[in-house]
């Protein structure tokens, strides 16, 4: 079934949301402000995760506490923060870990975290919607 207009699809199967590899997010401010970017959907990880340089556009914070993440480029202490996102027209507050993702292509990575709330369904082969 589809839902949503031309710009933003929405793919449901067995009552479960299909999702891509990549997808359009908007993250939310405390302020209210918006950013949309594109995320990388990950279900190795456990955690969702936010650039350094978009929490503090966001204003993201305050720090809630300190996780230890094991990643591709080993082992670090990263700041976690609460943030508010929209995914696939669903609506989650869900932790992120800060970190520098200046060298990666996208901002935000959405993890097992969000997944399970949402009920997603993971489809390597969704493109990303068109204008995005």
């Amino acid at each position: 079934m589809l839902l949503g207009d031309k710009s933003n699809i929405v793919i449901k199967y067995n009552k479960k949301t299909v999702v891509g590899l990549v997808e359009p997010i908007t993250m939310v401010g405390p302020s209210g402000r918006k950013k949309i970017v594109l995320a990388r959907i990950d279900s190795g990880a456990t955690k969702s995760s936010i650039d350094v340089k978009l929490a503090a556009e966001l204003s993201l914070g305050p720090i809630l506490k300190a996780k230890l993440v094991k990643s591709a480029s080993g082992r670090s202490v990263r700041p976690v923060v609460a943030a508010k996102i929209f995914l696939a027209d669903k609506e989650f507050k869900s932790d992120f870990t800060i970190a520098d993702r200046a060298d990666m292509k996208y901002s935000v990575l959405v993890g097992q975290s969000i997944l399970k709330k949402g009920g997603f369904l993971i489809d390597p082969s969704k493109e990303v919607p068109k204008g995005k």
